[in-house]
């Protein structure tokens, strides 16, 4: 278990310091290369979805059926995946409009900028923007963390998906900072911060999860992470793969992922 504990965190940290690698991306790059986005995007959203249906589920129902019988575990497994659904579509509810991480941005927008002074209504709007990746990191570094506490394996490929994902949320977040200011570092900076509230939803699982850390919970946590994961596909990763989409690169992608995915777990059973 502790060295599934260092796994779990280090996990985590990767799958949140992502949304630097996007704000980097944005700085460093001319151009958006949005078959390859679309792609990805689709190939992140096959990774999470069958991971949740085929695997996380499963575990999250064995646990409970084990513990608490036949009746009891599968109405149990049922509400913990749609009580992660309500959780995180919640959170997106009430997530300020013009912060939405949702609304993806380009890289070809900051080359288009040509900032003079500090803008406060972009400002504020990057701020929110920032403060709303934060706000649906939390339970993702909850649901990496748990999943790699009980098989890093797993851990993996949900902090993959994760990671995938996080890059043009990094991108929303340093656009319209850099619009407000002209100032790369602040731009970086937010997209940096916004990342690691995912090792922070680890700590506060680690302090506060971990001592009722049983079978019971362990079933109720990892069927809400599945609802989560299904929720983030479905709302935010499918939604914006199609944008970018051409000659059905995200449902290509969708297919990869799954794919891999079911092959990576065949192959470590």
């Amino acid at each position: 278990m502790p060295e599934n504990l260092l796994i779990a965190f280090g996990l985590t940290l990767l799958a949140g310091l992502a949304t630097g690698i996007g704000s980097m991306l944005a700085f460093f790059t001319s151009t958006t290369n949005t078959k390859f986005l679309s792609w990805m995007l689709g190939f992140s959203a096959g990774v999470m979805i069958y991971v949740s249906m085929i695997e996380i589920f499963v575990k999250a129902k064995d646990a409970l059926v084990g513990s608490l019988g036949q009746q009891t575990g599968n109405w149990l497994t049922v509400a913990g995946f749609f009580g992660g659904i309500l959780l995180i579509a919640l959170i997106d509810k009430f997530v300020p409009e013009q912060g939405n991480p949702h609304e993806l941005k380009k890289v070809e927008e900051i080359n288009k900028s040509n900032v003079k002074q500090t803008d406060h209504s972009l400002l504020k709007m990057g701020s929110f923007t920032a403060l709303a990746i934060a706000i649906h990191n939390f339970p993702e570094g909850i649901a990496t963390f748990t999943a790699a506490l009980q098989d890093p394996g797993l851990g993996v490929a949900i902090t993959v998906a994760i990671a995938i994902h996080n890059i043009p949320e990094g991108i929303a977040v340093a656009v319209p900072v850099y619009f407000a200011t002209g100032d790369r570092k602040k731009a970086f900076k937010l997209s940096f911060l916004s990342g690691l509230a995912e090792p922070v939803g680890a700590l506060v699982a680690f302090l506060i999860l971990m001592p009722f850390l049983n079978d019971v919970m362990f079933g109720l946590i990892f069927a809400a992470v599945a609802g989560i994961m299904v929720f983030i596909s479905l709302d935010e990763l499918l939604p914006a793969a199609k944008k970018y989409d051409e000659g059905h690169l995200s449902i290509y992608g969708l297919i990869a992922g799954m794919a891999v995915m079911a092959v990576s777990l065949l192959l470590f059973i």
